[in-house]
Parts: C-alpha cells; structure tokens; sequence
C-alpha cells in the first residue's frame, strides 16, 4: 500500500468508524517504533512525520555517525552518513530514511498486529465515550436479533451493540427484529473485553425520563416527579408534586384526555401508572398512595419507626392490598413506610392496642424507597 491510498484507507475508516485520523497516525507510529526495536537490535529512536496535505509520511531512524561501527544497528560510518547528507560529521547524530517495507517479514507483522490493537482500543475508547455520555439518558436503540432461546435482545445504540437482557424487558414483550425501542442506560461496566452499557426497559428511571419528554412542566422543572415504585409490565405508582401553586402536578402529567399518560402506557406495553400527589404529611402521603382504594386512617407508630396501620372500608381491603398483594406492595416502596392494612371492622380475635403485631405487608426489601435524583 503506498502513501496515497494509507491516507484514503484511513480517512474512510475515520468516517466509517468514527476514529480520528490522529490517533490512526499515532498508532501507525507505535507500531513502526515496535518493528524497528524488534528489526534494529533495540533501537527505538524512531522520527515519523505526517503531512496530511501532501498525503504522505516519513519514517527515520536515528544512528551515531562514528569512524569504526560497532554496532550497526545504533551506529553508521561516515561514508554511508555522507550518501544520506553531504553535512554529516562524526559522533552526529543521524536521522537516515527509512522504507518500512524493509523492515522484514516478522517485523511488518507485529507492526499490523500492533495497529489492530490500536483500532480496537480506538474502537472501545469511542464507544466508551459515547455510552458515557448517555449515562442515566433515554436512548432509542433498533432490535437487531432476539434469541429464541433466552430472549435475549442483540441491540444497536448508534455503532455500538448491546444486549438487552429478558429480565431488563417489560413483562411478557416479545420483540421483533427491526424494532425500535426506548432503552435507559443504567450503567456502563469497562471489562477486559471492552466497555459495555448495561441497558433496562424494567428500570424504574425509564418511567422518569418518558415523563420528562412527554410533560414539559417536569422537563421545566415545574412538576417534580418525588419517587416512583415499579413492577414492569404491570403497574408504576409515581408521585408527583408542584413547585407553582397554579399548576396541577398530577393534571399535567396525565395531560388532556389523558393523552399524555396514555402515550406512555403505550410505549410500556400498556402498563397500568397510577399518579399520586405527593406530600410532606406521611398521612396524606400513604392515602393517597394506596389509591384506589379510600382510606379511613392511618395510625402511624409512635417509636418514630416508619411503621403504619391503615384503616380502608370492608368491602375495599382486598382492592387496597391488590392482586397478590401488588398495591399494598407498590405503596410501601413509593412511600418508605411498612404498612399494615386492616378492614374497619377489624380483624376476627385482633388486639388493636398490640403495637408489635405483624404487619400485612412486611417484606422490608419488597418496601424500600426508591428515591429520584
């Protein structure tokens, strides 16, 4: 390859890929360092030089000009140095031009496997700082293969492929090759293998980022979204609250008609959001969070745990607790409190004075608060 169609490779790869030519040349020149060190006995005082206008480069290799040459890979007599300058003098250092095709065989091998290496760094260094910068953002990202097996998703975010596991899907989706989906970046890992983004429809985040385009109070930051609690595929709780008295928080996120929430819904694969307003008064906060089912009372603990008993009417305990107890569930993680739900006529043989008694939903890890930044 000569010098003219290097620079055309280069530029080309440099579009394709999206590597400056920079660092190509860069690593041109270190793969042209190692082949000397390995052809001239350990001599690495190597002078590359690009002239991207001119679409050429230059390599030298740099000898002592001496009497008697000892070793004649540092070292050139003075009447060799006098046919590559007419100035050379003796103990001078020499930059003597050199054609990496004469570099020999091997040396010209570890000099491409050196440039290789090169780009997949190049490549893995791009595409880390393209997931960085999309670190804890909404992406679109296009289903390139689904394994039928694990379903597994083979995804494209940009030039970069990524997995997107089943457990970070929604519920029971199933995905087409061809379709595009919303994805939130939840994380970036840099293994040996190459950096790599850890990607989640299931995440609790990804309810927040559609909020933030879809309503443009929250995007404003108007409306602010307090905590949401989530079981992908089947139900989102998130409270909401408003920083101007003439907004309405919850209002503006289901939008006219419900058209805002709606378009969410959609794109979640119709999974039911409930939209709460939030509160600084842990009454009114736990109420509200375990519509649709009326509250009666909430009795919170005096030893100032975040332990509550909640009163709802008889005919709704089992909408306040939901299927399998999903609501009762979802309420607790929104809100940060244990919650023990009771029927207004009380439970057969209960003590309504023991403060210790166990509590309907008591899986603390199944109630901890997911917090928004």
């Amino acid at each position: 390859m000569n010098n003219k169609e290097l620079f055309e490779a280069i530029k080309m790869f440099e579009k394709e890929k999206g590597i400056p030519a920079d660092y190509m040349f860069s690593q041109i020149e270190r793969a042209i360092v190692v082949a000397c060190k390995n052809n001239y006995g350990g001599n690495d005082n190597v002078v590359f030089n690009v002239d991207e206008e001119k679409g050429k480069f230059s390599v030298k290799i740099v000898k002592t000009v001496r009497e008697a040459v000892e070793d004649k890979n540092f070292e050139i007599s003075l009447e060799d140095a006098l046919k590559v300058s007419k100035r050379a003098k003796l103990e001078q250092e020499l930059e003597i031009p050199l054609d990496p095709q004469e570099l020999g065989r091997i040396a010209i091998q570890t000099a491409r496997n050196v440039i290789r290496q090169g780009i997949r760094d190049g490549e893995k260094g791009q595409m880390l700082q393209e997931f960085q910068s999309k670190l804890g953002e909404l992406v679109t990202a296009v289903v390139e293969r689904v394994d039928p097996k694990s379903g597994a998703a083979s995804i494209s975010i940009g030039k970069a492929q990524v997995t997107l596991p089943k457990n970070e899907q929604i519920g029971d989706e199933v995905l087409k090759e061809g379709d595009h989906i919303k994805v939130y970046i939840a994380d970036i890992k840099d293994s040996g293998r190459g950096p790599h983004a850890i990607i989640s429809r299931s995440h609790p985040e990804l309810v927040k980022r559609l909020f933030e385009q879809e309503v443009p109070e929250i995007y404003d930051g108007i409306v602010e979204i307090k905590s949401i609690s989530r079981e992908a595929g089947s139900r989102t709780k998130m409270a909401v609250c408003s920083k101007d008295s003439e907004v309405d928080a919850v209002g503006a996120c289901i939008g006219a008609k419900g058209a805002r929430v709606n378009q969410i819904v959609d794109e979640l694969g119709g999974e039911k959001i409930d939209i709460i307003e939030y509160s600084d008064d842990p009454v009114e906060y736990i109420s509200a969070a375990l519509s649709p089912a009326t509250v009666l009372s909430v009795k919170l603990a005096q030893d100032g745990s975040k332990n509550c008993k909640v009163t709802v009417p008889d005919g709704q305990l089992s909408l306040a607790i939901g299927n399998k107890g999903q609501n009762a569930r979802l309420a607790a993680k929104l809100t940060g409190w244990r919650i023990d739900i009771r029927p207004e006529s009380g439970f057969y043989g209960e003590d309504e004075d023991d403060e210790d008694e166990q509590a309907l939903v008591s899986d603390e890890e199944e109630q901890e608060e997911i917090t928004l930044e």
